[in-house]
């Protein structure tokens, strides 16, 4: 038989939990050809998210892993710590939070039985807060437009992929990325199932505008030349513009002279160009932290525990 693994994140998940386990085990119905391997990841909650997956692993024990990590690293880290653990033909990506209907794996493990090995589950609608809306299009439009041109207009986090491509994802082993991303990077012709995500019923996200803006930027400066061209062209102009200044003010001087004024130009001039620089600086540090990043080797996350059968709590 073959494997399916499922992926859940989970980070201060209490109130969902109790729905979501039994809704992914329910899958088994409709997948009887199919063994089942549920990878919850805590992401290190502070809430009764262990606890209560401790307790569906002892129940399901052969179905269930629970990994926790030392810490909150993140749930692009956290779907990282359970890839490179999973061992399924495929491997499905879900939130714990049931934004996400998970009946949708039926449908796309029948895609990846025809021979597909990346199938997606597309948000054409959305039930939530408009300013969530707005961040996500305009977020979307700009992965589009910049980095990756061919990226589903609604975005994703919710696939099924081959067994081939998680392999792919686990030795490029990237920091400060985008898992979505990195697997449409990849190349693979995708399916894309259109789907609307539900609000959230239960229990409040942790997905705050912090984070947002990290993902926004590790997107860009992991798959986009853009800023730093931009930045390479605005230097290029400014420069030009201000030898040509130059060149007018020397000939003004030398054949018509110049009153000593100006103090109000100079000093636009000077702030225009100085606030340049400093965000000229700040996109390159922003390349050199993670280049720097990169060359510590330091793990993406780090794996405490995993639960399952053959490990109980054992250290890692």
């Amino acid at each position: 038989m073959k494997l399916f693994s499922i992926i859940i994140p989970v980070f201060y998940n209490e109130l969902n939990l109790p729905e979501t386990v039994p809704e992914l085990l329910e899958l088994q119905v409709s997948l009887q050809d199919y063994l089942f391997e549920l990878i919850f990841v805590d992401d290190g909650s502070g809430d009764r998210s262990l606890p209560i997956l401790r307790e569906f692993q002892k129940q399901y024990p052969n179905k269930i892993k629970v990994v926790k990590l030392s810490r909150n690293f993140g749930s692009m880290a956290a779907i990282q710590a359970g890839l490179s653990i999973s061992k399924g033909d495929c491997v499905g990506i879900i939130s714990a939070d049931l934004q996400d209907p998970p009946e949708l794996f039926i449908e796309m493990i029948q895609h990846w039985e025809n021979g597909s090995k990346v199938v997606c589950a597309v948000r054409n609608e959305r039930q939530e807060s408009w300013l969530t809306k707005i961040f996500s299009t305009n977020y979307y439009a700009l992965v589009r437009k910049f980095a990756i041109h061919n990226y589903p207009r609604g975005g994703f986090d919710f696939l099924l992929a081959d067994r081939q491509v998680i392999d792919e994802i686990n030795k490029i082993n990237e920091k400060n990325t985008n898992i979505m991303a990195l697997i449409f990077w990849l190349g693979y012709e995708p399916v894309l199932i259109p789907y609307v995500r539900k609000a959230r019923e239960k229990g409040s996200s942790r997905w705050t505008m912090r984070k947002k803006i990290k993902l926004f930027i590790d997107t860009f400066v992991a798959f986009s030349y853009f800023p730093i061209r931009l930045f390479s062209l605005i230097g290029f102009l400014v420069a030009a513009g201000a030898f040509i200044y130059g060149v007018v003010i020397f000939f003004s001087w030398l054949f018509v002279g110049i009153e000593v004024l100006g103090w109000v130009p100079i000093m636009i001039v000077l702030t225009i160009t100085a606030g340049i620089q400093m965000t000229m600086l700040g996109i390159l540090g922003e390349y050199l932290w993670r280049t720097l990043d990169e060359a510590r080797k330091r793990p993406s996350f780090v794996i405490e525990a995993i639960f399952d059968q053959n490990k109980n709590g054992e250290k890692e």
